[in-house]
């Protein structure tokens, strides 16, 4: 399957709001005026993926914080819709946001519910380490989170990335300068 990764849009949070019930019911899923809220945000990244058809599979968020000097970035949520698990489409996203964190350089942090063994396995793969644990951080369910974080990397893009295909693909402050497709 061919997943193409592009910068999020308003008209596409009501498909985000819809996912995001779905993927995140115990956890106060976020409604349509956070996304856009989140969209507004000068230092924040969203991406969207979409199958073949055009049909958004997955979305993601990245804010981009700190100084030139002292750069740092965020990963803020991926969700990826569930009869699409498995297929890779997680990954893609996750390396479409550490390419825009790793242009700027910095270290990258998230937080990630404990019982998700899957995406901690996707985060350390990716060279992100548990730095701490959140009590009660998932509300209204009081799950815990892990606190990752992924060093800076020098020397970005990485092999790994441009094999992916996202090594001439990068954001500038309206989105994508190139479209991405990968196929998975």
């Amino acid at each position: 399957m061919t997943i193409r990764i592009d910068p999020m849009r308003p008209a596409d949070v009501s498909r985000c709001a819809e996912l995001e019930q779905v993927l995140f019911p115990e956890d106060d899923p976020w409604h349509e005026v956070s996304f856009l809220s989140e969209l507004a945000g000068p230092h924040n990244r969203y991406l969207t993926a979409r199958d073949p058809q055009g049909r958004m599979v997955g979305y993601a968020g990245i804010a981009l914080l700190g100084t030139p000097e002292h750069p740092e970035a965020e990963i803020h949520t991926i969700g990826v819709d569930p009869e699409c698990h498995r297929l890779g489409i997680g990954t893609l996203l996750l390396e479409a946001l550490l390419l825009e964190a790793g242009r700027r350089g910095g270290p990258v942090f998230l937080e990630v519910r404990t019982d998700n063994a899957p995406a901690i396995t996707l985060y350390e793969k990716h060279g992100f380490h548990i730095i701490g644990l959140r009590k009660s951080y998932y509300q209204p369910s009081g799950a815990d989170a892990y606190t990752m974080r992924r060093p800076a990397i020098a020397g970005f893009p990485q092999d790994g990335f441009a094999k992916n295909g996202f090594g001439n693909a990068g954001f500038d402050n309206a989105g994508f300068d190139k479209d991405a497709e990968v196929s998975s």
